[in-house]
C-alpha cells in the first residue's frame, strides 16, 4: 500500500462495513490506540487490522467469493491503494462468538479500473464582501483597575472605540509611569533613611575620606569631631576609634576594614602547631676581641685551615660552618672581632641560640669583649665563656673569672650560672669539653622547628661575584629550602639555582639551622635581611619593587616602635615595657659608672632600668644599631654624636639624649618614668665648622678663623666646642663675620671668623657644632 495516500480509521471502518469502535478496539489490542477517528493509519497498522479481520471471518469455500451477492449482503470495496480486500464480504452484525453469519456467495463483478482517492482540498471562503464592524469589539486595554472593577460590579463593561481613546490613553500612561517612578524613588529614600549605611574604616583614615564613605560633607564631620573635643581639619588623619565614634553618632554601621597587604598574602608567617615541630640543631655564635682565637677554635673544631686564607689572620666576613658533635649537628657562626665590624657582629648575635665568648687568658677583658657581652645580653641568649690560650705562659684564668663578674657573668664554680671552659685552640685541650657544654645547653633549650613548610631565614653575607653574579650566604631558621624555590630577601628576588654547603658540596635542600650559599638572585641583598621562600614570582617582584620605592622615599617602615622618653610613661602603663634599656656614653669612665649606678637605682615594681652598654667616647653607629635592636635610649654625657650615628638614629627612630649635668639626666629619666616629663624644647644641629687659624686681637680676645664643613652657622645659634670627641665648652656666639662685615649666617664651604663669649682657649683642629633650641609642639 502506498504511503502517499492517507487511509483514516473511519474510512477503514466504512470500507469493511464496520463501526469505528471495532477498528479502534483492534488497534488498541494489537497496536497503538488511535487518538481519534481521523487519524491516518500506517502500513503496519493496516496489516494488523487486515490480519485480525481475516483470522476472525473465515469462509467455507472459495466459491463464496465469486458467488453473486444477495441484495442484503454487504460488499467490501476496494482499498485505497488499489488492492483487493482480503475479506470480500462481512456480516452486518457479528454473532456472540465473533463469527460471521453464513451468507450466499456473491456474484463476481467485472474488474474496474482503480481510481485513487483524491486528497481533500481546503475550502477557502471569501468573506471580503461581508461588512464586519470590528470597532465595537475593541477594548480599552489600559483602562484603570478601579473603573474596570466598578463596571464588573454593575455586571457590564462599557466598550469604547479604540480610535477615540488612543490619544488620551498615551498621555495618561506617560503620566502614570512618571508618578510610579516618583513613588518608587520616595520609597527608596524612606528605606535608605531607615536602613543604616554600612561603612568600613581602616586603622587610620583622613576626615575627608571618612566623610566620603559616609556620604556626608566634610564640614559635618568636622563639626561632629569638634563636639567630641577633637580639633581636626578635612586633611587630618584620625584613628579608628575616633572615626568609628563619629560614624556611629551620624547613623552609620561601622566595620573594621582589614587591609591585606602583598606581604601578608605572599609570605606565610603563621605560627607552627606544637605537633609540627621537630628538634633542630643549635646555632652558635663565636664572639670576642680581635686575635683572641675565635677562628683558631673553629679551625680546631672543623679540622680545617681557615686562618691561612684570611688577610692578616682576621675574619673579614661572617662565615657559617656545620659540624657534628657526638652524632648531633651544631652550626657555628664566626663573627669579626674588631670594631669595624660591630654591626655584623650584632646581626650574627640576633640569629643565634648560644653565644661562645672567647677571652685570651694572657690578655683579659678588652673593649670589644665588653661589646660582645652586651650584644649577647641584648639578644637574651645564653653565654658560654671559653678562656683560650691556656698553653701560653702567664695564663691566669682566675683573673678572667674575676673580671667577668664585673659584667654580670658569674662562674658556676662561684655559685653563678655561667659556664666557663678553659681551652687551648692550638693544642686542642678542653675543646671536647666545650662542645659537650654547647650540646648540653642546646638540649636544655629544647630548640625545635617545622621542616615541612616554606623556608625562612636570615642573610648572613652577600656579595657580587664576576662569574656567578649575586651570591648570598643564608641560614635557614624554619622550613626547608629546596633547589628551584622562589625566594625574596629585602628588595632582591630570584630562584635558587644552586646551593652549596660549608664543605663546598652541592645540595638540593637545606632544613632548619643549615647554612648554605645560594646563587640565582636578581641583585645583592643586604646582609642581615630576612629571606622567605614564596610561591608566586609575580607578587614577589611586586613586593620587591614596593620595598625599593619605600627606600627611595626614605619611608621604609621601622621594624618595631622605639622607646622615647616622651612616651615611656604611657607604654609602662600599658604594660608594654618591663625593662627600660639604656646605653650610656660619657667622656670618662668614672662619669659613665656614676650614671650607670644612678640609673639602675631608679627601677621600681613596674619597670626596671637596665643599662645594656656603657662606654667612653662619642656615640657611634654601632651604639645606634645596638639601641635599635634592643629598643634602648642612648644617653650621652659631655660627648658628641658623629654624623653617621646621627643619620642612623634618625632612620631607625632611636632617641639620643645629651647632658652636661648628671642631675639633669637622672631627673629627666625619673620624671619620664613617673609620667611628669613634658619637654618644651629640643636641640637641632644646624652645622659644623672647623677651626683652621687663631687670630689674637688685643682688647677683644681670640678670633677663630673657621671653615664651615656642613649646614650653616647662624648669628643666634649656640656653639659647642668639641675636641677629640669630647665637649669642652658650650656657650653663645659673640660675633660672626666674613672679612670685615658682620653677617647673619655663613653657609657650607665658606670661611668665616667666629668669636665665642667667655671662651678664648680654642685650638686649631677644634670643631664648632652650631645648634639651636626648637620648641616642641605637642601633637
Amino acid at each position: 500500500m502506498s504511503t502517499m495516500f492517507k487511509y483514516r480509521v473511519h474510512e477503514v471502518a466504512k470500507d469493511f462495513n464496520l463501526t469505528t469502535k471495532i477498528i479502534t478496539e483492534i488497534l488498541s489490542k494489537y497496536a497503538t490506540t488511535p487518538k481519534n477517528h481521523m487519524q491516518a493509519l500506517t502500513v503496519a497498522e493496516l496489516d494488523v487490522i487486515f490480519e485480525n479481520l481475516t483470522s476472525t471471518n473465515q469462509i467455507d469455500s472459495i466459491e463464496e467469493i465469486y458467488a453473486v451477492a444477495s441484495p442484503s449482503a454487504g460488499i467490501v470495496g476496494e482499498t485505497g491503494d488499489g488492492k483487493k480486500p482480503k475479506q470480500s464480504a462481512l456480516p452486518a452484525e457479528s454473532g456472540p462468538a465473533g463469527q460471521a453469519a453464513p451468507a450466499a456467495p456473491p456474484a463476481r463483478k467485472p474488474d474496474k479500473t482503480f481510481t485513487p482517492r483524491q486528497t481533500p482540498q481546503k475550502r477557502v471562503v471569501d468573506t471580503s464582501g461581508a461588512t464586519i464592524n470590528i470597532d465595537k469589539y475593541d477594548e480599552r486595554l489600559d483602562r484603570l483597575v478601579p473603573q474596570r472593577a466598578e463596571n464588573m460590579k454593575r455586571g457590564k463593561e462599557k466598550f469604547t472605540k479604540k480610535s477615540q481613546s488612543r490619544a488620551p490613553s498615551m498621555a495618561s500612561g506617560a503620566k502614570r509611569r512618571q508618578e510610579e517612578r516618583d513613588r518608587m524613588q520616595r520609597l527608596q529614600f524612606e528605606v535608605a533613611k531607615r536602613t543604616p549605611l554600612k561603612i568600613q574604616i581602616p586603622d587610620n583614615i583622613s576626615v575627608g575620606e571618612l566623610a566620603s564613605r559616609m556620604k556626608k560633607t566634610g564640614s559635618d564631620v568636622v563639626k561632629r569631631l569638634v563636639k567630641l573635643g577633637v580639633m581636626a581639619s578635612v586633611s587630618d588623619v584620625i584613628d579608628y576609634e575616633t572615626a568609628a565614634l563619629v560614624a556611629i553618632e551620624m547613623g552609620c554601621k561601622v566595620e573594621r576594614e582589614v587591609v591585606v597587604t602583598i606581604e601578608e598574602r605572599l609570605i606565610d608567617d603563621r605560627l607552627d602547631n606544637p605537633d609540627e615541630l621537630e628538634p633542630r640543631a643549635p646555632v652558635v655564635v663565636v664572639m670576642g676581641h680581635v686575635d683572641h682565637g675565635k677562628t683558631s677554635l673553629l679551625d680546631r673544631i672543623r679540622k680545617a685551615n681557615v686562618v691561612s686564607g684570611e688577610a692578616g689572620g682576621i675574619t673579614q666576613h661572617i662565615g657559617a660552618y656545620r659540624v657534628t658533635v657526638n652524632g648531633s649537628p651544631i652550626t657555628f657562626l664566626d663573627t669579626p672581632g674588631h670594631e669595624a665590624f660591630t654591626a655584623m657582629r650584632a646581626r650574627g648575635a640576633s640569629v643565634t641560640d648560644i653565644a661562645v665568648l672567647i677571652v685570651a687568658a694572657d690578655d683579659g677583658i678588652m673593649p670589644q669583649t665588653v661589646e660582645s657581652i652586651n650584644h649577647a645580653k641584648a639578644a637574651e641568649i645564653p653565654i658560654i665563656v671559653a678562656i683560650n690560650k691556656m698553653d701560653v705562659p702567664g695564663a691566669n684564668p682566675g683573673k678572667i673569672k674575676q673580671q667577668l663578674t664585673e659584667y654580670g657573668l658569674l662562674s658556676e664554680e662561684w655559685g653563678g650560672d655561667t659556664i666557663i671552659c678553659p681551652i687551648s685552640a692550638k693544642t686542642g685541650d678542653g675543646v671536647d669539653g666545650l662542645l659537650s657544654m654547647i650540646a648540653l645547653t642546646a638540649e636544655m633549650s629544647e630548640l625545635r622547628a617545622n621542616p615541612n613548610r616554606a623556608a625562612r631565614g636570615a642573610v648572613i653575607e652577600a656579595r657580587l661575584d664576576r662569574g656567578r653574579g649575586p651570591i648570598m650566604s643564608v641560614l635557614v631558621q624554619n622550613g626547608t629550602l629546596k633547589s628551584g624555590d622562589i625566594i625574596i630577601a629585602g628588595a632582591a628576588v630570584g630562584h635558587v639555582r644552586m646551593m652549596i654547603n660549608d664543605k663546598g658540596e652541592r645540595v638540593e635542600s637545606a632544613g632548619p639551622s643549615v647554612p648554605v650559599e645560594i646563587t640565582g638572585m636578581s641583585e645583592v641583598p643586604g646582609a642581615g635581611e630576612t629571606f622567605n621562600a614564596v610561591g608566586d614570582e609575580r607578587m614577589a617582584r611586586e613586593l620587591a619593587q614596593q620595598r625599593r620605592d619605600e627606600r627611595k622615599r626614605g619611608g621604609a617602615p621601622v621594624p618595631e616602635a622605639k622607646v622615647t622618653l616622651e612616651e615611656l610613661f604611657s607604654r609602662i602603663k600599658q604594660g608594654e615595657i618591663k625593662d627600660f634599656n639604656v646605653i650610656v656614653k660619657a667622656d670618662v669612665q668614672g662619669s659613665a659608672e656614676a650614671i650607670k649606678s644612678s640609673l639602675e637605682k631608679l627601677g621600681g615594681d613596674e619597670v626596671r632600668v637596665r643599662v645594656i652598654h656603657s662606654g667612653v667616647g662619642a656615640v657611634t653607629d654601632s651604639d645606634v644599631m645596638l639601641a635599635a635592636t634592643s629598643g634602648a635610649v642612648i644617653i650621652g654625657f659631655n660627648i658628641r654624636v658623629d654624623n653617621a650615628a646621627r643619620d642612623s638614629a634618625a632612620r631607625a627612630g632611636v632617641d639620643i639624649r645629651l647632658y652636661s649635668v648628671i642631675y639633669d639626666c637622672i631627673r629627666e629619666i625619673e620624671d619620664a618614668m613617673k609620667g611628669m616629663l613634658a619637654p618644651k624644647y629640643r636641640e637641632a644641629i644646624s652645622g659644623h665648622a672647623e677651626v683652621r687659624m687663631l687670630i689674637k686681637v688685643s682688647r677683644l680676645g681670640t678670633v677663630c678663623g673657621c671653615f664651615v664643613l656642613d649646614g650653616k652657622i647662624t648669628r643666634n645659634c649656640q656653639i659647642r666646642v668639641i675636641r677629640g670627641g669630647v665637649t669642652i665648652f658650650d656657650g653663645a656666639l659673640a660675633s660672626l663675620r666674613r672679612f670685615k662685615d658682620d653677617v647673619r649666617e655663613v653657609a657650607a664651604n665658606y670661611e668665616c671668623g667666629i668669636m665665642l663669649e667667655k671662651f678664648n682657649e680654642a685650638q686649631e683642629g677644634d670643631v664648632f657644632e652650631a645648634y639651636v633650641m626648637e620648641r616642641v609642639i605637642d601633637d
